[in-house]
């Protein structure tokens, strides 16, 4: 009996032997435990990663925590919940959400090997901190994999979980971090990475972070955050609105995150600033801390903050006194970013009217009718504008820079829409168009057709230049010089991929002129 149950746990033992051989390169051992992913032509994928504890009861609004290790082998082959998205209508009724959530994914070739040394990029999603999810079909890093990267897309808090501030949760840790969960869980997420994305075959030093829209936004957030240093070496920003500058925790502003808290707090009848306000906050569900906002404008929408330790100052600020990461840095936009505020072409007045003196000017150099001058001027001042500030400033302090300009739109949609949408660019960018209609970032895309899939092929690849040489350059395509000396833009258009030196330098240079007047 004895020999025969040795027999029989030798041949388990075997058949588990060739089973883990079988599957070999989708399995792979991290901090936590082991995992096993799919592997589908030459990519591997590895998706609902945990890489922070689910930040639910004592655990809201506090830094991410470590995330617990798993015995035996995890399956890694379904995306983890989105987090509470405020607004249903946009996110999608049905979508899987959770105030558990914090999960990145990895897709890596197939052939990688632990210790691979591949270049590594990280996405930060898009959906102006209410919204999204790094688990978004769109966003599936197939296509990077296929080109030697390892590529990771990551969820991070949103809304009044991700973003809020109180007196009464100030209290609790007066000297900080403050405000900024869905930032902390970015960089613990970059953390993971560096400390595991090596099993994968990727190098930790070799980290391109890069987003769009508030993802952009967040990485420009993560240029300047102390505890970000070092986990990224090259940054892209995608439609960041370079000019953004967060709100204060607390100050006399008009708008500030105690502010809104407070606001927000009392709407609920928790009053107060002591541990039962906080007790009470806490208490809340997620469902009704996602209650949706107005819109853009409204004033309680959630934001990063400036709280002086995640984030010391404004990021435009950081530029300008030299103090953003030293990496190479490259920042873009779309040509019809304004699309993001349609009331620009249905009240142009209200755009023009803040122009005061300065309205027939702004008229005269755009030479458009007042819808499209609201327009183009919103493009310009929202998303352009700042990346050549920044841009500027960047290379000022001794850092490469590169500038972008996607106008590009599929032939059967020229005559009907003004440029390319607010984050129009991604499915080029990873090279995920469809063949077949699609709804994507609030318009419906036609099949795509070969002019389409050549810029796609030209966007990826300069990508992915820029992740494995820290040059987009590198790619071989149309020549992709720094932003300075000349304002060079790369311009991804209808005539293809071209080189724009001085770029739309008389309106941005008004534009530049009117925000600093702005400021003064």
């Amino acid at each position: 009996m004895a020999f025969k149950t040795i027999i029989t746990g030798l041949s388990l033992a075997a058949a588990l032997a060739g089973a883990s051989a079988a599957r070999g390169a989708d399995t792979v051992k991290v901090t936590q435990g082991a995992l096993h992913g799919a592997t589908s032509g030459s990519v591997t994928s590895f998706k609902g990663i945990p890489f922070a504890a689910p930040p639910v009861g004592d655990l809201r609004w506090r830094p991410p925590a470590a995330p617990k290790p798993w015995q035996g082998v995890r399956e890694a082959t379904a995306y983890g919940p989105a987090c509470m998205q405020m607004g249903q209508a946009r996110s999608g009724g049905t979508m899987n959400q959770s105030e558990d959530c914090l999960y990145l994914n990895v897709w890596a070739p197939a052939s990688a090997k632990p210790g691979g040394k591949l270049p590594v990029m990280v996405w930060i999603h898009g959906g102006a901190f209410i919204q999204g999810t790094g688990g978004s079909t769109f966003y599936d890093g197939s296509h990077f994999a296929e080109r030697g990267v390892v590529f990771v897309t990551v969820n991070y808090r949103l809304g009044r979980l991700g973003f809020f501030a109180h007196p009464a949760l100030s209290a609790e840790t007066p000297s900080g971090p403050l405000g900024n969960y869905g930032i902390m869980d970015n960089i613990a997420a970059l953390k993971w990475v560096r400390a595991n994305i090596a099993a994968f075959g990727g190098d930790p030093n070799n980290v391109t972070a890069f987003g769009e829209s508030a993802g952009g936004i967040l990485i420009n957030f993560l240029m300047t955050a102390p505890e970000a240093k070092g986990l990224f070496q090259k940054a892209i920003s995608e439609s960041g609105f370079g000019r953004s500058a967060g709100v204060p925790i607390r100050g006399d502003a008009p708008r500030t995150g105690e502010k809104i808290g407070v606001a927000f707090a009392t709407a609920h009848n928790i009053t107060g600033s002591g541990p039962e306000a906080a007790k009470a906050l806490r208490a809340l569900s997620a469902e009704e801390l996602s209650a949706p906002v107005t819109g853009l404008a409204d004033p309680g929408i959630p934001s990063p903050m400036v709280d002086g330790v995640v984030i010391p100052e404004p990021p435009p600020q950081a530029f300008a006194e030299g103090k953003e990461a030293k990496v190479p840095y490259i920042a873009g936009g779309n040509s019809w970013e304004a699309s993001l505020f349609p009331q620009t072409a249905r009240q142009p007045e209200g755009t023009l009217a803040r122009l005061g003196p300065a309205r027939e000017k702004v008229l005269a150099a755009y030479g458009a009718d007042p819808a499209g001058v609201a327009q183009d001027l919103t493009t310009e001042t929202t998303v352009i504008e700042p990346d050549r500030y920044l841009a500027r400033l960047h290379e000022r302090n001794g850092q490469k820079a590169w500038n972008y300009y996607f106008s590009y739109v599929p032939a059967a949609q020229r005559a009907s829409v003004r440029g390319l949408n607010h984050g129009g660019e991604i499915l080029y960018v990873f090279n995920n168009l469809r063949d077949q209609a699609v709804s994507f970032a609030g318009r419906t895309l036609p099949a795509a057709t070969p002019e389409d899939h050549k810029i796609s092929e030209a966007a990826i690849a300069y990508w992915v230049a820029f992740a494995k040489r820290s040059d987009p350059d590198s790619a071989g395509g149309v020549a992709w010089l720094p932003a300075e000396p000349g304002d060079n833009v790369l311009e991804f258009g209808a005539d293809g991929v071209r080189l724009r030196p001085h770029f739309h330098q008389t309106t941005l240079d008004l534009v530049e002129q009117l925000s600093a007047a702005q400021r003064r």
